[in-house]
């Protein structure tokens, strides 16, 4: 071979084998940036967004570099989705980075939180392999600590449906009469006297009288006349036989000696009886009679396009107008049930004279869980088959953190009614605190009505992210939860006021209104409420001090 080309040849060798042996060196962690800075826990997950730079003349052209972000934190490291990058020399599917231009790369990933990774370092792994070879390059670290003040919102801060009870101390009963007249006459005929309504009425008003817990609420008298004739005619007609219906009930009061009161109205005219009274009948020109009705609204108008209809008027003439001419006699009488101490003290000496309502409704005139739970066990032994009781002592355990016995408890009261919305409420807690989402969710579709929903609906939504949902689902609830959908949402001044309005405040809710000092660069605000929250639970003190809402405050000396 010619020496004048094999010299060059081999240098050439050389370089080249030199360049493509060379390993690649540590990266620093400038070539990196991190959204969002500080990391923030969302939906139970810590996501993330990391651009990169491979530099110039950096990236071997036949190596394989797999970048792993890595969550590390006492106790633990936690790995995201791991990327791959291959030099120019590379055949594969994966991002080329050149090595003259270098590249730009980005990464989305994700962990699950756990609690510990709020004091944590975002760490980048990087496994560079070239052929059958491979070797580590040092970590970099590009990330600190987790925000995680969405977390503070779950399923123990919400409140579960009560079954609630439907007792009524006063349940008021009508009983209604009515007397029928004859075509422009008021007087009153014996055969209407005769009329058994009538008759238990004034059976009724005796009885209240007679009876310790009843009492005649009063006497009411509505007169009418139908609405064919004249207008002052009919007037006329009505008050009469107002005046003659209030003589014969006071005097039947008179004679039974019944205390009570007489209160009596008139309508000249029935149209709105006697519009019913024709949508229910099968008057065959019953829809033109409805038109007419429709189209004129001037009660002569009314008359006179009706009576044009001649078949048709004298079938209201018999069917419809006579119903029409009446006194309707109502009669109110109320039944006065238990009071408070008479429930109260049977709650506890005999417990089987007292009806499902009154139960249920005992528990609620004693203040300890205690003395609820045994009112709530006792009423479900009498009435196995009423859902509320077992729900209701579910509550009291779901509350106190009892999460084995209210599953228990929510679980038997499904048995007997688990087509009831609070079960499916409180069954729906149960998915929410286990973190199924998504069984959660369909529980709490089967819980319409239920007064509690807003605050378990809000909670799910704060848990998955969805911040604006969760303040529109929370609605005017005042509970530590809906303090944290405000924050997340950016909303501070909400949240305060929330805060604020909270009856039962707890540590957390101090803590929270720290949170929003810390956020609003309130020191005073910060100091004063994180205090008030270790006094009330002294396991806030380490937390406060790892949590980012605080980093620039000198939490030590306030706590």
């Amino acid at each position: 071979m010619n020496k004048k080309l094999y010299l060059p040849l081999l240098m050439a060798l050389v370089l080249a084998f030199t360049s493509c042996s060379k390993k690649m060196g540590e990266l620093s962690a400038d070539y990196f940036k991190v959204t969002p800075l500080p990391l923030v826990a969302v939906g139970g997950q810590v996501p993330t967004t990391i651009n990169g730079t491979f530099p110039e003349k950096y990236f071997n052209k036949k190596s394989v570099v797999t970048v792993t972000p890595v969550l590390v934190y006492e106790g633990g490291e936690t790995a995201g989705t791991p990327f791959l990058y291959q030099g120019e020399k590379v055949t594969g599917n994966d991002q080329t980075i050149s090595y003259k231009m270098g590249g730009n790369i980005v990464m989305k990933t994700s962990f699950k939180y756990v609690p510990a990774m709020r004091k944590s370092d975002l760490y980048l792994d990087f496994q560079v392999a070239r052929g059958s070879k491979t070797y580590t390059l040092p970590r970099v670290k590009v990330a600190e600590g987790v925000v995680s003040t969405s977390t503070l919102a779950d399923a123990s801060g919400v409140k579960p449906a009560i079954g609630a009870d439907k007792f009524q101390r006063i349940i008021t009963d009508n009983y209604v009469a009515k007397i029928l007249f004859l075509i422009q006459q008021s007087n009153i005929r014996n055969s209407a006297l005769k009329e058994s309504e009538l008759d238990a009425v004034k059976a009724a008003m005796v009885e209240a009288k007679e009876t310790e817990n009843k009492r005649l609420a009063g006497v009411n008298i509505a007169s009418t006349a139908s609405p064919d004739g004249a207008l002052d005619l009919n007037t006329s007609l009505a008050e009469s036989r107002e005046k003659n219906t209030v003589k014969l009930m006071e005097k039947a009061m008179k004679k039974d000696k019944i205390d009570g009161s007489v209160d009596a109205e008139f309508t000249p005219e029935d149209w709105e009886g006697f519009q019913e009274l024709v949508e229910g009948s099968n008057i065959q020109d019953k829809q033109l009679i409805l038109r007419v009705l429709s189209m004129y609204k001037d009660p002569a108008e009314r008359e006179k396009e009706i009576k044009n209809l001649s078949s048709a008027f004298t079938q209201l003439a018999e069917e419809i107008l006579p119903q029409l001419r009446y006194s309707k006699v109502t009669a109110a009488v109320e039944t006065i049930g238990k009071s408070d101490e008479e429930i109260s003290a049977l709650a506890k000496s005999d417990p089987k004279s007292l009806n499902i309502e009154e139960s249920l409704y005992a528990a609620t005139l004693v203040k300890s869980n205690t003395e609820k739970m045994a009112i709530y066990k006792k009423t479900s032994e009498i009435y196995p088959n009423d859902y509320r009781a077992f729900n209701n002592m579910g509550m009291i355990n779901f509350e106190e953190g009892k999460v084995d016995e209210a599953t228990a408890m929510f679980k038997k009261a499904a048995q007997v009614n688990s087509a009831a919305p609070e079960v499916q409420m409180n069954l729906g807690l149960l998915d929410l605190a286990n973190n199924d989402i998504a069984k959660a969710q369909a529980a709490f579709g089967k819980a319409a009505g239920v007064p509690e929903l807003a605050g378990a609906l809000g909670t799910l939504y704060t848990e998955r992210g969805e911040y604006q949902k969760a303040v529109a689902a929370f609605a005017d609830t005042k509970s530590n939860n809906a303090a944290v959908a405000q924050i997340c949402a950016g909303d501070y001044n909400a949240a305060k006021n929330v805060l604020n309005s909270i009856e039962d405040k707890d540590a957390l809710t101090y803590y929270l209104m720290a949170v929003v000092g810390a956020r609003t660069n309130n020191e005073s605000m910060v100091s004063t409420n994180l205090k008030q929250a270790v006094k009330l639970d002294s396991s806030l003190a380490a937390m406060a001090k790892t949590d980012l809402e605080f980093a620039k405050f000198n939490i030590s000396s306030m706590i």
